[in-house]
């Protein structure tokens, strides 16, 4: 009887873990929809300042700024890593940090003064055990990050790159693709480049130079002045927001996987625990019948 209830009081524990995940996997699916329509969101604010700047670039307008230009040598960079502060899912954390670790050590062995920044509790553990400082700990952000809190990071960014104190940015994060794929990147942010796609580069460079079909006022290079920084801003809100994402599908798939394996073990409990009790009870039989005869026997 003993087997029997030792396995009658892991399936009940079992169970109530099973409650515990399936709760989980609710609430992370809840949050999900809602971090995935602010990133969408995000995306079509990004795509619009990018197709900005492509209609300037096929209007045979210059584009220059100083956010656009690499400088000649990188003597400070930033890496930024995006982790989450909670654990339970799945490789979310990990993913991140394999791709930072080997990150830091590349930019630190290339760049003479690097700064580390890491925004949230497992990725500040991780570095912490590792004894690799930090300049700064964001724990504030989870998966619905504010922009403002973003957007006074990002003026930070750019001021100290303005002021020649930061040449180069690095963000580690998950960037969500679709709801069946995401992938820890490593993407730089500053300088930024072009803000006009591949594709919008090799259609405008096959297009005959036509007059602008926009006028801008005051100037071309005053709205670049607007357009910019605001590109940058949205683009690391972005991020921010790629990695919120990321982690609640990731903890809706491991606590999802949870339920079903707790359900497969309470099956294989309850299969072991009918037989266990049948084995009990036909002992007891046994032993019952047995006492009888010994009785008739006297």
């Amino acid at each position: 009887m003993a087997n029997a209830r030792k396995l009658d009081r892991s399936r009940k524990s079992i169970g109530n873990i099973r409650k515990i995940t399936r709760t989980m996997e609710l609430i992370a699916t809840a949050r999900f929809r809602k971090a995935m329509d602010r990133a969408t969101a995000a995306a079509r604010f990004t795509e619009r300042i990018s197709q900005l700047v492509a209609d300037l670039a096929r209007a045979g307008l210059e584009v220059k700024h100083p956010l656009l230009e690499s400088r000649e040598k990188t003597k400070n960079a930033v890496l930024l890593v995006l982790t989450a502060n909670r654990g339970l899912c799945g490789g979310y954390n990990s993913g991140v940090l394999r791709l930072a670790f080997p990150q830091y050590e590349r930019l630190r062995a290339a760049v003479p003064q690097l700064q580390l920044e890491v925004s949230g509790k497992r990725g500040i553990s991780a570095f912490r055990f590792r004894k690799i400082a930090m300049a700064q700990a964001y724990q504030q952000f989870d998966d619905q990050p504010q922009f403002l809190d973003v957007a006074e990071i990002a003026a930070r960014y750019l001021d100290a790159y303005a002021l020649g104190q930061l040449d180069r940015l690095d963000v580690v994060y998950t960037k969500f693709l679709s709801v069946s794929r995401q992938v820890p990147v490593v993407e730089t942010l500053l300088p930024l480049g072009s803000l006009v796609e591949q594709e919008d580069l090799e259609t405008a460079a096959d297009l005959v130079r036509v007059p602008p079909q926009y006028e801008f006022l005051p100037s071309v290079e005053s709205i670049l002045e607007e357009v910019v920084p605001a590109s940058f801003k949205a683009r690391l809100f972005k991020c921010f927001l790629d990695a919120g994402v990321s982690e609640q599908i990731s903890r809706m798939v491991a606590m999802k996987s949870a339920t079903e394996n707790a359900t497969g073990m309470i099956r294989r409990l309850s299969m072991a625990y009918n037989r266990a009790r049948q084995s009990q009870i036909t002992k007891e039989i046994s032993e019952i019948i047995g006492g009888v005869e010994a009785l008739k026997g006297d």
